[in-house]
Parts: C-alpha cells; sequence; structure tokens
C-alpha cells in the first residue's frame, strides 16, 4: 500500500523549504505554507524564476518565530502571529491578494542578500485567497502557492526521472507538499482522489513544471537538467509535467507513514505512457 513518506512546508514562497515528519493542515494547506511571499517594487510576487539566489534562503520555525537565513547574514527573526503591518494589494499570477507588510528590518534583509528592492509580506487567515473555480469548490482556499494547497508526487516517478537522465536530482527540487512511496512511477497522473489519516484530496490538475527545478537548491546554479529530460519524456500541449495539484477537504493532522489510500482513479493526466523512451 502506498504511504506518506515526506513532507515539505515552504513558509515563504520560492525560499528554501522544511522537511517534518508530522504537521497540521488547516483551512489553506499545511500550516504556515507559502504564508509569506516577496514582492518587488511593483507589488508583483518574486520566485526563483525570477531570482535562483532564494534558493539560498533557509527557513526554519522555532517556537513562536521564524527564522530566515542566508549566507554572510545575521539571522532574521520573524513573528508566525503578527497582526502589525500594513494592508497592501499583491499579485500572484493572475490574482490580487490582501496582505501585510513585514516591516522595514525584514525588508531591508532580503533587499541586501538579493540585490533588488523587494518586500515581505503575509498573508493573514482571515484573507482568502480561493483556488480557480475550474478546478475547485467555491469553499478551496490557498495561501500564497502559484494556485493549489498541496503538489504530490510519489518517489518512484523521481526514481524513474533519475534513472532517464542518468543522473540523481534531489527531490526538493521539485518543491512537492507530500511525497508517496510504495506505488509505481507516476501513479499519481491516475489518483483522482485519495485519502490520508481521514482527509481527503482531490487531485484536478496535473503540474506543469517551470525553470525552478534546473536551479540547485544548494548552490543556487542554474543547468539544464531535469527539463531536457522531462521535454522529452513528459511532455503534453507545450508544457511539462511532473507530479500532481490537490485540494483537501478538511483540515487535520499528517504523519510520515500514514497510510495513502486510493478511492478513485482515472485516466492519466497527462495522457502520456509511464514507459521510458
Amino acid at each position: 500500500m502506498p504511504v506518506l513518506s515526506q513532507i515539505y512546508i515552504y513558509p515563504v514562497k520560492s525560499l528554501a523549504g522544511i522537511q517534518v515528519d508530522q504537521w497540521l493542515v488547516d483551512s489553506k494547506g499545511l500550516l504556515y505554507d507559502r504564508k509569506w511571499m516577496l514582492v518587488d517594487a511593483d507589488r508583483q510576487f518574486l520566485s526563483q524564476r525570477r531570482l535562483p539566489k532564494m534558493a539560498l534562503i533557509k527557513t526554519r520555525i522555532a517556537g513562536e518565530q521564524l527564522i530566515l537565513s542566508a549566507p554572510n547574514q545575521t539571522d532574521l527573526a520573524l513573528p508566525l502571529q503578527s497582526h502589525d503591518g500594513d494592508d497592501i494589494e499583491v499579485v500572484v499570477w493572475h490574482d490580487r491578494c490582501i496582505a501585510k507588510t513585514c516591516g522595514v528590518a525584514a525588508d531591508a534583509w532580503l533587499s541586501d542578500f538579493l540585490q533588488i528592492d523587494c518586500r515581505l509580506v503575509y498573508q493573514t487567515d482571515q484573507d482568502i485567497r480561493k483556488v480557480d473555480p475550474k478546478y475547485a469548490l467555491d469553499s478551496d482556499q490557498t495561501s500564497f502557492s502559484d494556485g493549489f494547497p498541496f503538489l504530490i508526487v510519489s518517489e518512484n516517478s523521481l526514481n524513474a526521472l533519475n534513472q532517464a537522465m542518468q543522473s540523481e536530482i534531489d527531490m526538493i527540487r521539485f518543491r512537492p507538499n507530500l511525497v508517496v512511496a510504495d506505488c509505481d512511477s507516476y501513479a499519481e497522473d491516475a489518483w483522482r482522489r485519495i485519502t490520508i489519516n481521514d482527509i481527503g484530496f482531490r487531485l484536478p490538475k496535473p503540474c506543469s513544471r517551470c525553470s525552478v527545478p534546473i536551479i540547485d537548491p544548494l548552490t543556487a546554479e542554474t543547468g539544464k537538467e531535469p527539463l531536457i529530460t522531462l521535454n522529452r519524456l513528459r511532455k503534453w500541449q507545450n508544457k511539462v509535467y511532473f507530479g500532481q495539484n490537490a485540494l483537501h477537504d478538511k483540515p487535520g493532522s499528517l504523519s510520515v507513514g500514514q497510510a495513502v489510500i486510493i478511492e478513485k482513479i482515472g485516466e492519466s493526466q497527462p495522457p502520456l505512457s509511464s514507459k521510458p523512451v
């Protein structure tokens, strides 16, 4: 039976994530996942697509604080819960959202390291960002993710990709939230509904991949893989796919080792063969 083998949260969109063994799930996804985000002078979100150096900023949660650390920088501590800051409108892809500023000290710390004028903002519990209604229920929410609260990938999908590349990259390149073991490679392509610890997940759409997986998270240097191999094996309608976006039905908690129950399967999305070419 498939099992949940890894859990990752990314408190600040596009900064380094945190691997955890167990974590709470709230109405927007994993607790604190992409609750914070960097925006530029035009209040547009920033990501590793534009600034690969963002990968070098590490995050950790200690007590009631989010700690950011980066090479040659003193750690920056931020409160996990705060009602200070000004309300501003920010843009995530096609969504305009209300966020709160985190203060000039945080802005200066990040601007200095990234060498760009930027601001750190966060989403309060009261601010609602709905998921695209084409794929979601009216009640579905997310924080500052690209569009969905969860990304699910199986271990054997990465194993198959690494075998096809004849090299090895780590799962963190793909920035999943939930990693599943003990299933066939790309089995998740056909999953439509799964349950983990009594939380139901709907998988309405495969994840199209951008340039982020070519960035080495340890050095921020860019290469050509895995996009070359994904273009060969996982291309459909001019996009390449790896992993499945997911929505959850209710809050709860998740722990590594819990069974992943496959409730409903369908046609593979994207409609690609899982066999190596």
